[in-house]
């Protein structure tokens, strides 16, 4: 049985985006126990010229959501980056995995080697939709999920790589 690109990617997207939503409970849960500030786990960044913590969780979104949508040849949705407060990015999160429902396997299977292009406002970047999904959609998603997860973590929230596999098990 071979991999199909849908099953290498949209259920993967979805469980890491709830384990996402999941990682924003635990701060709030911490910020309730300590005292602590969620403005201040927004703004959390590792250094100076990095994007904060709500940055991570838009871009982990429009990842998710662009990858989903390239992958099965339609335009991503838009979502305006204005969320900054939990509630919010919960939302966000949530509107992000409502779109990844919509998305079936007959859309993203097919022929993996056909044309993605991926229009920056520098350049475009051309791949088959294989490579797209390994050495651009998934890696890119997956670094943004992590480093919110590391945010989190500097800021005391208990996390442990358990969070980030759950539902893996």
């Amino acid at each position: 049985m071979s991999l199909s690109l849908y099953d290498a990617s949209i259920p993967g997207f979805t469980r890491m985006l709830g384990n996402l939503s999941s990682f924003l409970d635990k701060a709030e849960a911490h910020a309730a126990e300590t005292g602590a500030n969620l403005t201040d786990y927004a703004q959390a960044r590792l250094i100076e010229d990095m994007a904060p913590f709500y940055r991570q969780i838009h871009m982990a979104s429009d990842g998710a959501k662009g990858a989903a949508a390239r992958l099965a040849g339609i335009e991503p949705p838009s979502f305006p980056d204005v969320e900054e407060t939990f509630p919010d990015l919960k939302a966000r999160i949530a509107k992000t995995i409502a779109f990844l429902e919509t998305i079936r396997p007959e859309q993203v299977n097919g022929d993996p080697d056909r044309t993605i292009e991926l229009k920056t406002p520098n350049q475009t970047f051309t791949f088959t939709a294989r490579d797209f999904l390994f050495k651009f959609g998934l890696p890119n998603f997956l670094f943004h999920v992590t480093t919110a997860y590391g945010l989190l973590r500097g800021k005391g929230v208990p996390l442990g790589k358990m969070d980030f596999l759950q539902g893996a098990f």
